[in-house]
This record gives structure tokens, sequence and C-alpha cells, in this order.
């Protein structure tokens, strides 16, 4: 376990915390599986290669990677190399091999069982009271050991990112994904994220009970690119310290909401299934009546995933999905989530037809017009901006937040906001 508030880690000191945990592991002649995030997340990765490969592949029968895809598209040989800071060619990254998680065929996955439906509806709170299959990619099961190695951030579902959700549903079903996400959005983003103890995360660390390969998890703290803490241990426990420390580094407290925002997205995000984050981490801190504009000139698509999905029903508030669930109980959960989510807060009058939404989510993107107005988002055209004329503006509640999507604003003395419809 590594912290240093006033400065980040040093490569040695990193070292150090690995080199522990190989030692304490005992993982001479074994065979390792390091399950990683993708690049949309923000991650030191060819640090963190060298330092398993020296202090665990040199030693292991084997050391190599799975990446923990959700259900992201794959990463082909070019973005891995990129990512890993090193050559990936078929499939190797020196003497590691590094697999894409195949969530969408069947085959990848061994059955765990269940989480009973009794046990859901307890984790849920009586939102959820279906039973929940948990599966997960076989691959785990070919090796003695496997460890998590990735960031924990604010997340608009599971409260923080990390630890046991790289197994669920990071390298599980999409079945796990519709359950925990459409929980979430039952629950409501603005309530949930940011937080440590939530309904998703309990049912997620049920899941990862049913695993029976021995799990250790490196759990990162970062500042920008650099590394401010790291822990080592059971999933849960790294987890849990690194959270603490997410939250100190990765929550901005503000006195006064913000009126009008210009949310400028990273690169890393390429299409608005994962750039939403540059809303779902500023909702907190909007004014009623404020708009977010998200500003991604390089994004041009609103899902290469779920795309299909997301022309059929838009994006809408819960209650517009609740009050006619007839309409789309044939659409993934996961993707109803998506919506709401970016959507934010609002309400929806079955007679009239109309929604009511708290704030306003305007896209300026390489998404055209049309598309964004036939799925009910605004729209704005991305060569009219000009960085300039939203910069110091803070006093008038106009705010430019560079690389959004991963820090957190939430306002001083907040209230949780239910929509009437939940009592978390």
């Amino acid at each position: 376990m590594s912290i240093n508030k006033s400065a980040v880690l040093s490569p040695d000191e990193v070292r150090q915390t690995v080199a522990q945990a190989a030692v304490s592991l005992g993982l001479v002649g074994k065979r390792v599986l390091t399950i990683i995030p993708d690049g949309t997340r923000t991650m030191p990765m060819p640090l963190m290669f060298q330092l398993l490969q020296e202090e665990i592949g040199a030693h292991a029968a084997a050391c190599d990677y799975l990446v923990a895809l959700g259900t992201h598209p794959q990463m082909n040989e070019t973005q891995l190399a990129r990512f890993m800071g090193h050559p990936v060619v078929n499939g190797m990254c020196g003497k590691a091999r590094v697999v894409n998680h195949r969530w969408d065929l069947p085959d990848t996955f061994v059955d765990l069982g269940s989480i009973p439906a009794d046990q859901v509806v307890e984790a849920s709170g009586g939102l959820l009271s279906e039973a929940i299959l948990v599966k997960i990619n076989r691959l785990l099961f070919d090796y003695d050991q496997v460890l998590i190695c990735g960031p924990v951030f604010p997340h608009e579902v599971v409260g923080f990112s990390g630890g046991n959700k790289y197994l669920f549903p990071g390298v599980s079903t999409g079945e796990m994904i519709n359950q925990t996400h459409w929980l979430g959005a039952l629950l409501g983003s603005y309530n949930l994220i940011g937080t440590t103890c939530t309904p998703v995360r309990a049912l997620i660390d049920r899941a990862a009970e049913k695993v029976t390969v021995p799990i250790s998890c490196f759990a990162l703290v970062l500042r920008k690119q650099e590394i401010a803490g790291i822990y080592f241990g059971s999933a849960p426990e790294a987890w849990k310290a690194a959270a603490s420390q997410s939250a100190q580094e990765h929550i901005q407290w503000e006195e006064r909401p913000f009126r009008r925002v210009l949310s400028v997205l990273p690169r890393m995000y390429d299409d608005i299934w994962t750039g939403a984050k540059g809303m779902y981490k500023l909702e907190p801190a909007i004014a009623d009546g404020g708009e977010v504009v998200l500003y991604a000139p390089h994004i041009t698509e609103f899902s290469y995933t779920h795309g299909a999905f997301l022309e059929r029903i838009g994006y809408h508030c819960r209650d517009y999905f609740l009050k006619q669930w007839e309409r789309f109980v044939d659409v993934p959960r996961g993707v109803i989530a998506h919506s709401t989510h970016l959507i934010g807060q609002g309400s929806y009058d079955a007679t009239s037809g109309g929604e009511d939404l708290r704030i306003k989510v305007t896209l300026a993107t390489g998404i055209p017009e049309e598309r964004c107005r036939r799925l009910n988002l605004n729209y704005l055209d991305p060569r009219s901006i000009r960085l300039e004329d939203w910069q110091g503006r803070e006093d008038e509640g106009i705010n430019v937040i560079p690389h959004a999507g991963e820090i957190l604003y939430r306002l001083v003395n907040q209230s949780v906001r239910t929509n009437g419809s939940s009592d978390y």
C-alpha cells in the first residue's frame, strides 16, 4: 500500500508495491492472468506492464493480460500497442498474451450459477426481483492466480469504479451489465456517483464470491496521468482503500452551481456511450435549467456497439421508460440505463406525452444535427465554439471543463434527489 497526498509516486515506489505483492502471493512457476482496463480509461499501463513483467512475469510460468471491455468494442493491435506501451503482434506483447474479452461470443463464458432472487431483492432494496445469472470469461480458470490492475474513479452506476467491477461486468456477460446498470438508473446516477456503499456494488461483490480462482487486486488512484496511490490486497479491500483516496482526488466541491458548462471530452472517448461521462460527472453541479454542452468534434457515433437500439429509443428520463414499459421490454436494460444517465433527471406525463427535464444536454460533436434532435438531444455546431468565448466567465456560472469525464463535480451541502420514486 502506498499513498502520498503531497506528490505522486515514483516508479520505484510503485515497483516496491508490485514486488511485495509478488512475494506475498508466491507466484514463482504459476500461471498469472491480469485483468486490465481498455483504452477508455486513463491508466499508466506502460509502467504497470513493465513492472508486472519484471516482478511477476520473469518468475511465473505465464503472465498474461485480459482486457475488461464490458461491451465496448475490441481493441485492435495498434490500439493495444499504444495502450500497453509495447508492440502487440499476433496477440503477443513480448512474452505475454494480450486478449480482448469477447463478450459477444457465447463460448467465452462459464456458468457460475446465479444470485438468487431473494438476495437480489435484499441488495437492491426491492427495486429488482429477478435472479441474476452469473457467467464469467472461462479464461480465468486456465490460470492459478488472477490479478485485477486498474484505476478507481467516481462512477455513475457503482459509485466508484475498480475492484470487482473488473470482473462484473468487465469480463462477464451483457446480462450482468443490463441488470447492474438498470439498477443504477432506477436509483439515479445523481445519487450514486461518488458514493462507496451502493446496492450495485453489493450485487457485484456477491457475484465475485462465486469465482473460485484466487483473485487479488492492484487498485490505482491517479492524478492526471500519474499514480497518486496504489493499493494491493483482496479486490474489496484494495478497492475500498483506493475509493477513499479517489474521493479526495477526484471530487471537486463547488459553492455555486454551474449555469452552463462546456465539457471538453478527450479522444479516449470515441462515442457517446463512453463520452457521456462528461455529463455524468457534471450533472450534480448543474443548476436547475442549466446546460451541459459535450464538446467532442471527433465523436461521430452514439455507440459503436448499441447504436441501433439508441437510434430506436433515443434519450429520455427514467420515468419516460417506466411509464410505458411495454414499448421497451425487448430493449437491453443497459441501453435504457445509458439513455437515462445521459439525459439526466426529469419527469414524464403519460397523458400529454411530454417530458420535463431538469437540465439541458447539448451535443457539439461530429454527429449531425438531424440525428441529435431525432434522439431527443440538443445540437450545437462544434465549428461555432471558441474556447476563449467560454473562459473567464465563472462569475456568470459559465465554465469550461478540460479533459472531462473523470473528475466529479458536486455542490457543497448538496441534497440527494430521488425524483419521488426511490427512497435511496
